[in-house]
């Protein structure tokens, strides 16, 4: 296993320059912790309108984000956070709820306007709505990461809460499942635990 990731090291195979390589994936790190700067609507909307551009299956784009905002909504998030996650995002100054619409398979003329009447393959498939809604809201998840990374912020991606409590304290009515709760910021001190090695490209990779 390999733990020197430096652009440096990277093969000139790459359209993007050393920084923008290191921005996005050599040198971006998950941040435990936060500076006090807040997070504007501008960034938000920033970082909405890369992710939106991400693949999915038949471009359904299922995901849906929630953000977090007010003092009184972010007690409630946190209530429904694992303890070990629950300082950090208390403290962190945006945290991001992503879910997928299980009834995403309703926005056909939307985002399918040349096939709208695909919608009829999937009414009335909840699980295989909502299997392609988890796998491909993961997907959107990934470039979701990479836009807050893009706009100068780091992410701090978590999977440990009660997603269950979640959907209810913000999605009641609504069908919204979540999979994802995504602190946001500036990175602060201490905000990086040591890198850990990855996967080799022999060990990871195979040629058939």
């Amino acid at each position: 296993m390999s733990t020197d990731i430096s652009s440096e090291n990277l093969v000139p195979e790459y359209v993007l320059d050393r920084t923008s390589l290191d921005t996005l994936f050599t040198e971006a790190r998950t941040a435990n912790a936060f500076t006090e700067e807040p997070v504007t609507d501008e960034q938000l909307r920033a970082i909405y309108e890369l992710t939106k551009f991400g693949p999915t299956s038949m471009n359904i784009q299922p995901m849906r984000i929630t953000w977090v905002k007010s003092a009184e909504a972010r007690d409630k998030l946190v209530r429904h956070m694992a303890e070990g996650n629950q300082a950090k995002t208390a403290a962190a100054p945006m945290v991001a709820v992503l879910s997928f619409d299980t009834e995403w398979h309703e926005q056909f003329p939307v985002f399918f306007p040349h096939a709208a009447e695909r919608k009829a393959m999937f009414d009335g498939k909840d699980e295989l709505r909502a299997v392609m809604g988890n796998n491909n809201g993961h997907m959107q998840a990934a470039y979701f990461i990479m836009a807050v990374r893009s706009v100068g912020l780091a992410a701090g991606p978590m999977g440990a809460f009660d997603a269950a409590g979640i959907d209810a304290e913000f999605h009641a009515g609504k069908n919204r499942r979540t999979f994802m709760v995504v602190n946001i910021g500036k990175p602060g001190e201490n905000a990086w635990f040591p890198r850990l090695p990855r996967l080799d490209y022999d060990f990871a990779t195979a040629t058939v």
